[in-house]
């Protein structure tokens, strides 16, 4: 962590409590005294102009003295000592910083230009300056090359789709690494997946095959429901057959709707049976009554000769039949009337 001192850095450490008690204690002493001694006036009057410093609310001052971490003071309005204090103002606002497209090989072997963009800010400005020369460019080098580790881990149907798990992952490494130099980083954003020109042909292939799939198996639903409803629709039918001479005016009267409209209506078969059998019971009620007036229920009818005149001129007054049929004169026709 950030509190534990690396063992490269304690020998350091031992060497400078040692050399506090030697001569270099004397002279930062020495030089500490001539800098109030130019405090005071009237030569101090000059010197307070580059002794009294001003640091904003959203920055911090971070003073050396004699080269030694003294510590960060602000905001406000603060005095350091001449000639042997020096000021480095840390800016602790959140930085936007655009992280340049880096080319990377996903994990199946397809290659991709993804750029982000990283917000991160300075949460300990002493650590920013003593451990690190450049924050920024130190930042953004850990960002491209977490960047590009990450996403060849990746597959590309994960990049594509689960962008929020890899932007949680990105910001977790980066905020690990930079957290040593007093840096926190906040979000890290992937902006833009850039694929090449044949992948983006199959993949476009590919959501257009599966929409063509979906359209298919909602017109066969589509037709499952519709059949199931004309089955029900058929049963009650059969039950009334009265809903089917509705369903026939209603179809009628929806199509007579339109002025020029050729009307095709179908005669139902039960009406075509019901006229039919109307029609033999009025026939059968007209043969039984002619069967009882004829005797006998014979079919004979009255036979009528049809002729010329004999040529003696004389009528023939006997039309009874004998037993047997007699024959036809000459010129006659003979026809029954029933």
């Amino acid at each position: 962590m950030a509190s534990e001192i690396p063992p490269d850095m304690q020998r350091p450490q031992i060497e400078r409590a040692k050399d506090e008690g030697g001569l270099a204690a004397f002279v930062r002493i020495l030089l500490t005294g001539f800098a109030y001694l130019l405090m005071i006036p009237p030569w101090g009057i000059i010197v307070w102009f580059f002794t009294v410093k001003i640091v904003a609310e959203y920055e911090r001052g971070v003073i050396f003295r004699l080269g030694r971490l003294v510590g960060a003071r602000g905001p406000g309005l603060f005095v350091i000592l001449p000639i042997i204090d020096r000021m480095v103002v840390m800016d602790l606002r959140t930085v936007t910083m655009d992280v340049p497209s880096q080319e990377c090989i996903t994990r199946d072997n397809v290659t991709v230009k993804v750029n982000a963009v990283i917000y991160f800010r300075v949460t300990g400005p002493e650590d920013a300056v003593t451990k690190v020369i450049d924050h920024f460019r130190a930042t953004s080098q850990i960002a491209q090359t977490t960047l590009r580790s990450v996403l060849g881990q990746s597959m590309l149907d994960d990049l594509l789709s689960e962008r929020e798990a890899i932007n949680n992952k990105l910001q977790t490494i980066i905020d690990e690494q930079t957290e040593p130099w007093g840096v926190k980083v906040s979000t890290v954003e992937v902006k833009d997946v850039e694929l090449p020109q044949g992948m983006q042909r199959a993949m476009a292939r590919q959501a257009e095959a599966e929409r063509e799939r979906r359209a298919k198996v909602i017109n066969a639903d589509g037709e499952l429901q519709a059949s199931e409803r004309l089955a029900e629709a058929g049963r009650i039918m059969s039950e009334t057959p009265a809903t089917l001479q509705l369903r026939f005016l209603q179809t009628l009267s929806e199509v007579a709707t339109e002025k020029n409209s050729t009307i095709v209506f179908p005669v139902p078969i039960d009406l075509l049976s019901l006229v039919a059998d109307t029609m033999n019971q009025n026939l059968n009620r007209g043969n039984g009554g002619d069967n009882g007036e004829g005797g006998g229920g014979s079919n004979l009818g009255r036979r009528v000769r049809v002729g010329a005149a004999p040529p003696s001129g004389d009528i023939a007054d006997d039309l009874t039949p004998p037993e047997g049929k007699p024959p036809l004169e000459p010129g006659s026709r003979e026809g029954v009337v029933s």
